[in-house]
């Protein structure tokens, strides 16, 4: 049975170590993780899914940004062990942790990736929400998790302290 918690800091390392599993190596240099840099995942949001074994075999992470000067949560990565895959284990991760981030009072999620994936929980093209390159425009996608909240945010999406004062 596989079991779902927040992600705790004792859980970093293997989470990691599953990310660099499922994802091409460099993944790191990648636009999103400028923003994410240096800036702990948001608490409560982040969750891993475990196995009997207590093997992490399943991870998603919400990050905050900043859309406008607007805040915003930024989701990924997710990831599910090759062993897992095809189980809807990701779907389930990120319904939970999306479920999560409205409890805890946030509006809006966005996130890099592919809308015909992402589109079944509701995700769509953001027009006007400008990643750091070099992102492709058609894989910004968003969701809001109150109705309007993507309602006139635009603009370049930053790091949460580059607003901070």
């Amino acid at each position: 049975m596989i079991r779902l918690q927040p992600e705790t800091a004792d859980d970093w390392w293997e989470v990691e170590a599953l990310f660099d599993l499922c994802f091409a190596p460099g993944r790191e240099a990648l636009s999103s993780y400028r923003l994410r840099e240096g800036i702990p995942p948001v608490p409560g949001l982040s969750l891993v899914a475990r196995d009997d074994d207590a093997i992490v075999v399943g991870a998603i992470r919400f990050w905050p940004v900043r859309v406008g000067g607007q805040a915003a949560l930024l989701l990924g990565p997710v990831a599910v062990h090759p062993t897992h895959q095809g189980e809807g284990l990701g779907g389930v991760l990120i319904r939970d942790g999306l479920e999560a981030a409205r409890a805890g009072g946030w509006t809006r999620v966005m996130l890099v990736g592919d809308a015909p994936y992402y589109g079944r929980f509701g995700f769509a093209r953001l027009e006007g929400v400008v990643m750091p390159p070099p992102t492709n425009p058609d894989r910004v996608l968003g969701l809001e998790l109150v109705p309007g909240a993507w309602r006139g945010v635009r603009g370049a999406v930053t790091r949460w302290d580059a607003c901070d004062n």
